[in-house]
């Protein structure tokens, strides 16, 4: 037999209708290839060939070119291939590739699974069918290895699939097992890591005492034969490994040192499609409202390339729940011709509000085809959005919008209590109206298609513009340079809340930030002492070095020089008067150096070790009050000066400072140095902790509740007062000094909020 072929029954007719897929899979023996093939053909209802160099001569190895001719042969019956073969490099998958056309796509799976486990699992393997098995076998493996080449999109690949480890090959598995005869993927490549990984060079020194099993070939010259094939062009062989996962044998498991890295990575990164801002919309206006399915298409696909470079590695996704749906069928087509990217636009059948958990789309951003008043209900994409989305979203949209006009969309972030969000990902909703050609619907406009068209185009002009917007404010296409900080151990300058970062006056997003809040966790610094990187985890503080190594010792370690500051003054204020207010056994009080409002203090613990409100127990509630009871004694003394001014006195969740400090800010945040939305968010979010509820919960559970989910910084700009949404710093400055709105419920409660007794019985 020269291929295997699924020969599971399938309904009359069906075996020739739907794309067939050429899968391409991608690794060294050992990988897992086979095993692949044989679950996904076992469990599949799609009709799957398997076409494997080492059986292609009646169950004997054979040469690509017979391959090739069975795998022609397959396509034409209509069948689905996966070549089984390492095709490690970019010659040796080529001629496979060239299999594809447009009514054929080349999809690739690369097992890049680790080397040890690889080369474990060709040395323990035995009834091979390729005979590659046993000690000798890691020389072909690690040689294969260093010599891998990873597919790129731009060999003609429609999709590529890269798996590091079992978890990423069972999710490679489920998503190929429940493809139908009429189902298709979405385009674009999908996992990379390490795009330049390598293996060791060295790596044979840890297999030179391999046991070869008694019933292995173990001459040399015998392994060599095998790995020869009878087309001698061909470079590399076809072995492909399918035992399960097992350790090395005899010694050679003693020469595997724990923890040693048989792949070397180089610096260079490759982010996956994964984190890429995606837009998922549906054809806005061609089901309910009765639009013209060719005039639409046309408008989608005309828009579609006129934003699909502007928005730079975004995606946008056209999404309709059939097969049969005729506007993905024509909007596919017609970008085709327009040759616009595959991995920028394509379109996918699923459920919208499932795009993530039922078709591993994701999608942060989702557009709805909303009705004029912007209300649940009807059917359709509306009502199954606002159903999955639940009550936060209509709150939600009532605070951006009433209602709206044809043409027109509004941006709704989706409040993390939405299954929306927590489910599927989902960051924002866009609500759009398109034209109405339905007589039994609002503003019908009679089958005015010039006036419909127009409309149409302003519906998905203004629903990309709200994703650039969304984009934008995420920060996700922005490049952001950071800067190395020197250490400078004296004087006031000591006293820094963050770390240099680059500033554009006319783009909060980029601004230069002279000094960060307690959040950045991102930047490298250097002093005196050795370079530290200041990424490192939380829960890693204290254990872990620059090189990840465990260490005994202080905490230091885990803190820049740059962020030694504060601990600097809180175990010496007798040295840096000139920037202290206020002196005692327990605290020392200074301005903030970068304030972000009118007043600005910080509050210091003088107790060594406690670096941070993590560090807290119900040892330091004594503490935490005497820090409490001095801030408020410096709000109130403020207070008396300006009886306009408003306070919160709170910890940030995750401070980049070392040692304890509260902050005392005034609520006008009237400063010069609040100039992006980190400094806005680390005060206005859940990231910033009011010190009457810190003391709450130390009393009660002996530790503070710390929301460290940094996602908080990127929040959209909202006024702490109102909570309406702005779209950038100075717009949002404009905003709040004139709002008088009363604070949220949350703030005006157990005292969060520090008034002069002349406004105590006014809503501030």
């Amino acid at each position: 037999m020269e291929m295997e072929i699924d020969d599971t029954p399938k309904p009359k007719g069906e075996e020739t209708k739907g794309k067939p897929i050429v899968v391409i899979l991608v690794g060294a023996p050992g990988s897992g290839k086979s095993t692949f093939c044989e679950q996904v053909m076992a469990s599949s209802t799609r009709p799957w060939v398997r076409i494997c160099q080492d059986t292609i001569g009646n169950g004997k190895s054979g040469t690509k070119a017979q391959c090739l001719k069975s795998a022609a042969s397959a396509l034409n019956d209509g069948k689905s291939l996966f070549i089984d073969r390492c095709n490690l490099d970019r010659e040796q998958r080529a001629e496979f590739v060239k299999l594809g056309n447009p009514n054929i796509d080349v999809h690739a799976i690369v097992l890049d699974l680790p080397a040890k486990l690889c080369i474990s699992r060709t040395v323990k393997r035995t009834g091979h069918e390729g005979n590659l098995q046993g000690g000798k076998a890691a020389a072909v493996v690690n040689r294969m290895l260093q010599k891998k080449e990873f597919p790129k999109l731009s060999e003609g690949y429609t999709r590529i699939t890269f798996c590091q480890n079992e978890s990423d090959v069972q999710a490679a598995h489920n998503t190929y097992s429940a493809l139908g005869p009429l189902d298709t993927l979405p385009n674009g490549s999908f996992g990379q890591k390490n795009p330049d990984a390598k293996i060791q060079l060295g790596i044979m020194r840890f297999l030179k005492k391999v046991e070869v099993p008694a019933n292995t070939v173990s001459d040399a010259n015998s392994i060599q034969s095998s790995v020869s094939h009878k087309n001698t062009e061909e470079k590399e062989p076809s072995y492909k490994g399918h035992d399960n996962i097992s350790s090395f044998s005899g010694n050679a498991s003693k020469e595997l040192k724990e923890g040693e890295n048989l792949a070397v990575c180089s610096s260079g990164s490759h982010a996956s499609l994964n984190n890429t801002p995606t837009l998922a919309f549906p054809s806005i206006s061609t089901s309910d409202f009765q639009f013209n399915l060719e005039k639409a298409s046309d408008i989608i696909v005309e828009v579609v390339e006129e934003y699909v470079n502007k928005l730079g590695s975004a995606r946008l996704v056209l999404v309709d729940v059939s097969h049969k749906s005729k506007i993905l069928s024509l909007v596919k087509t017609k970008a085709a011709q327009k040759n616009i990217e595959l991995n920028k636009f394509f379109t996918f059948v699923g459920d919208i509000t499932k795009l993530y958990s039922e078709g591993g789309l994701r999608c942060n951003v989702i557009a709805n085809a909303a009705n004029w008043r912007l209300k649940p209900g009807g059917g359709g994409v509306n009502a199954a959005i606002f159903n999955a989305a639940g009550p936060a979203l209509e709150i939600a949209t009532k605070e951006q919008a009433q209602s709206l006009h044809p043409g027109k969309a509004v941006v709704v972030p989706l409040p993390s209590t939405s299954p929306l969000f927590s489910r599927e990902g989902v960051t924002h909703v866009i609500h759009v109206l398109g034209p109405n050609m339905n007589q039994h619907r609002p503003n019908c406009l009679n089958n005015d298609y010039i006036k419909g068209c127009q409309i149409l185009r302003e519906a998905y002009t203004s629903l990309f513009e709200g994703f650039a917007s969304i984009i934008r404010t995420q920060g996700k296409l922005a490049k952001v340079s950071n800067e190395n900080l020197d250490s400078n151990p004296s004087g006031a300058q000591e006293v820094i809340e963050g770390a240099n970062t680059k500033h554009s006056p006319n783009n909060d997003q980029k601004s230069k930030r002279e000094h960060e809040h307690d959040y950045d966790r991102s930047k490298k610094c250097k002093g005196s002492q050795d370079e530290i990187v200041a990424d490192i985890p939380e829960s890693k503080i204290g254990k872990v070095d620059k090189n990840n190594d465990k260490i005994d010792g202080s905490m230091t370690k885990a803190w820049g020089s740059w962020a030694q500051a504060l601990h600097k003054i809180a175990m010496h204020p007798q040295s840096h008067k000139d920037v202290v207010l206020e002196i005692s056994d327990d605290v020392v009080v200074l301005n903030d150096l970068y304030p972000k409002a009118r007043r600005h203090l910080l509050v210091l613990a003088r107790s060594e070790g406690l670096d941070r409100l993590a560090d807290v127990s119900k040892d330091h509630l004594q503490l935490l009050k005497t820090m409490h009871d001095v801030g408020l004694k410096w709000a109130e003394k403020f207070l008396q000066e300006d009886a306009s001014l408003i306070f919160r006195l709170g910890y940030h969740s995750v401070p980049s400072m070392r040692q304890l400090h509260l902050h005392v800010i005034s609520q006008d945040f009237d400063s010069k140095n609040l100039k992006n939305k980190k400094h806005w968010n680390s005060f206005n979010t859940a990231f910033f902790l009011d010190s009457v509820d810190v003391l709450e919960e130390v009393s009660s559970h002996g530790k503070a509740t710390l929301r460290d989910d940094e996602s908080l910084l990127s929040m959209e700009l909202r006024c702490h007062r109102c909570r309406s949404a702005h779209p950038n710093i100075p717009r949002l400055k404009s905003h709040i000094s004139n709002c008088r709105a009363p604070f949220p419920p949350s703030l005006l409660q157990n005292s969060r909020l520090v008034l002069a007794p002349c406004n105590a019985g006014i809503d501030p």
